[in-house]
């Protein structure tokens, strides 16, 4: 294949209104990522770009379930998930957000160069007003019955139980979440992208130019949607919350771009904005057709990036995506990944649980061996042509059977050898003696090279994985052949025995060199530590040297071996397995609205008290400022609160219901004046009031509006 003069990569930008889960990582994130390694291995010039998707009706009704703005939602998601995809090691160049001025500005633009050329068209339609609230309701925004199942949880987009897309229309009884009130139909103007206009362009770049090079499940989402008839859609949307539309343009007051409009072009001002940080000419990035743009994205996303992204881009001027190599989805422990469910295991509880666990004392943790665990496990299983599984046993049988117990043991076995036979430095190559094993491991080293860059370019990270961990398997099959612990007894009455030992050896570590560069792009981590263990720089791990069979010098020392990979302990997996299923939120009933349901039988009341026990009790309004897990207690949180006039410490068995993250920021009902009380070695001073639903799980008690810390309650 040609090899373009530039690439750009970018990774789905994630909603900065929640956190985000393992399916996500493994969709968008660590499949870039890999692909982004070897090309800088590969010395090509490469810009990785992504950022928060911070516009959108999902902003806003997140901030009303937290009982804040929009603004403070986006900075704290946003700020938070930057430090997890670098804490995973996902190498972005830059990690934009779409509230940036920068990004509105190109936004905007490119709004206006589409309208004032006559690609965009006005339509006048009837959509949901809120006479109480005054505005425009988005599909969010309106809440009914679902006309599928009877559930009273559904949106006008989409019903939370059936899971059923939906239009405001189909509700029945739809009422304003904002005010309670039914809605009514109210006249307003928009702007839209006519889609079907460009069919014909779509038939030819993707079906024809893109059907051998595309994944099938991608060109097949896309041949649907041509076939089933492109309509027009709509770009701007009546919100507060977004983009802006120019003020000189007439009918723009009150209107914003539509998120999927805004959302893509944030890839534009992503890269505009490294560039200024680099010095650098952006424009090539997004005009030059010797770039390679490549999205990568889940296959909920294929159609912004594959239809409506490209026919944006084309109209604007820009390049289009080469290759659009979407992933489907990963499930969870026999159940689709959901949020709504707690059905998910989120970067940050992997991180919290895992990387940035507590060191036991008397021993060493390094926890990047469980980032590149994490992320070995989520290549071996990715989701390339269909939907796959995370299990937490299947997390510990493949780091332990495949990484640890083959890539690791044959690491470990070479370092070994070398410092117990060969005196800790590389030994000579004995060539006149060499056999057909040792030319074997030999030609296998220079094809596995080969068989991995071709496995990448092409997008089959799994293969390309598989390649790297057979190669190592093929390492200790050789090791027991050649036997060298076998060959050191004979060395007194056979010289020549100790040259066969000294070529096992030397193909042996020119093997590990090899496996430091292969792997790489997968575990940047273990590549670096047995760049470490070898005593070389980080140019060994240019992808030039992949294949090479004298990339360690006789006669050199190297260090000690390291450990690769800890062992995972079944304990770790257990509590990962407990923690999930005490964490499901279990779905409400279907049963229509007008269906009564059985009654819970009323709580033991306990005995009367006087007013005068109650005014015993202050309580105080407090804002959580700092949260983080006791260690070795799997139900207690240390919160860190702001009453005002002081700072407390509380520790509260929350732990199950709540992550630090989530209460960070929150308002919180405290007893104040309660007796201190020490648990796990800190002192409590004080409790946070909560109430349990009827799924057992504990809902804070908060003032139904923010206060000032430290206001009494009564």
């Amino acid at each position: 294949m040609n090899q373009p003069k530039r690439y750009l990569i970018t990774s789905a930008l994630p909603y900065a209104n929640g956190l985000k889960h393992l399916g996500h990582l493994a969709g968008a994130y660590i499949p870039a990522d890999v692909y982004v390694r070897y090309l800088r291995a590969q010395k090509r010039d490469v810009v990785f770009v992504c950022g928060s998707d911070e516009h959108g009706t999902a902003i806003p009704i997140q901030a009303m379930k937290e009982g804040s703005t929009p603004q403070a939602i986006i900075d704290k998601y946003h700020y938070e998930l930057k430090e997890n995809f670098a804490d995973l090691d996902i190498s972005f160049d830059i990690y934009h957000r779409t509230s940036e001025p920068i990004h509105h500005e190109t936004a905007t633009e490119f709004f206006t160069s589409l309208n004032d050329a006559g690609e965009l068209e006005q339509k006048e339609t009837e959509q949901y007003y809120d006479e109480a609230a005054k505005t425009f309701l988005a599909d969010r925004f309106i809440k009914g019955t679902c006309p599928n199942c009877g559930s009273d949880r559904a949106f006008g987009d989409q019903c939370e139980n059936c899971g059923r897309t939906l239009s405001p229309d189909e509700l029945i009884n739809p009422v304003s979440t904002l005010s309670g009130e039914p809605p009514v139909k109210k006249k307003t103007t928009h702007w839209y992208l006519p889609l079907g206009k460009h069919e014909q362009f779509l038939r030819d770049w993707i079906l024809k130019e893109h059907k051998d090079d595309w994944r099938p499940t991608v060109t097949g989402q896309c041949k649907a949607w041509i076939d089933g008839g492109l309509q027009s859609r709509a770009v701007t949307r009546d919100l507060d919350w977004g983009v802006k539309i120019p003020s000189n343009i007439p009918g723009s007051e009150g209107k914003v771009l539509y998120v999927w409009f805004d959302a893509p072009i944030g890839y534009i001002s992503a890269t505009k904005q490294w560039a200024i940080d680099n010095d650098k000419d952006w424009k090539p990035y997004w005009y030059d057709a010797d770039t390679k743009l490549v999205h990568f994205v889940g296959k909920d996303n294929i159609v912004f990036h594959c239809i409506i992204f490209p026919i944006m881009l084309k109209l604007h001027g820009n390049i289009l995506p080469d290759n659009v190599p979407a992933n489907e989805f990963l499930n969870l422990e026999g159940d689709k990944m959901s949020t709504s469910r707690n059905w998910k295991v989120d970067m940050i509880d992997f991180i919290n649980d895992f990387v940035k666990k507590p060191v036991p004392e008397g021993t060493t943790y390094d926890g990047k061996q469980m980032v590149d665990a994490l992320r070995y496990y989520l290549v071996s299983i990715g989701p390339e042509t269909k939907d796959s599984e995370f299990t937490w046993k299947g997390f510990q049988t493949a780091y332990r059977s495949e990484l640890s117990d083959i890539f690791g043991n044959f690491v470990n076995r070479s370092f070994v050898l070398m410092h117990k036979l060969c005196g800790g430095k590389v030994p000579k190559l004995h060539e006149e003696i060499l056999d057909d094993n040792d030319k074997l491991l030999f030609a296998d080293i220079e094809s596995t090279a080969a068989e991995v860059q071709s496995a990448i370019e092409y997008y089959h990270f799994r293969d390309a994985l598989f390649q790297v961990i057979d190669l190592a398997r093929k390492g200790n099959q050789y090791l027991q052949k050649k036997e060298p612990w076998i060959l050191a007894k004979q060395v007194a009455a056979n010289p020549e025995a100790q040259k066969q030992i000294d070529n096992c050896l030397h193909i042996c570590l020119q093997l590990c060199a090899n496996l430091s560069i292969l792997i790489n792009p997968f575990l940047p981590n273990t590549a670096r530590k047995m760049l470490y263990m070898m005593k070389v720089v980080e140019k060994m791990l240019d992808w030039e040297n992949a294949g090479k069979l004298k990339l360690l010098s006789v006669g050199y020392s190297l260090r000690e071996p390291q450990l690769l990979f800890r062992k995972i302990e079944d304990e770790e997996i257990d509590y990962q397995i407990e923690k999930l299923k005490n964490g499901l939120i279990k779905p409400e009933s279907t049963a229509p609205m007008e269906e009564k349901k059985e009654q819970p039988a009323p709580a033991e009341q306990k005995a009367l008290i006087q007013y005068d026990d109650f005014a015993k009790l202050e309580l105080k309004a407090a804002t959580v400022i700092a949260c983080e897990k006791v260690a070795k207690a799997d139900k207690l949180l240390k919160l860190e609160i702001d009453l005002g006039t002081e700072k407390r410490t509380i520790v509260s068995g929350i732990a199950l219901h709540y992550t630090p993250e989530e209460l960070i920021g929150k308002q919180v009902i405290v007893v104040t004046n309660l007796a201190p009380r020490k648990m796990k070695g800190i002192e409590s001073q004080g409790m946070i009031l909560t109430a349990e639903d009827s799924d057992g799980k504990l809902q804070l008690l908060q003032p139904q509006h923010p206060v000032a810390p430290g206001s009494n309650v009564s």
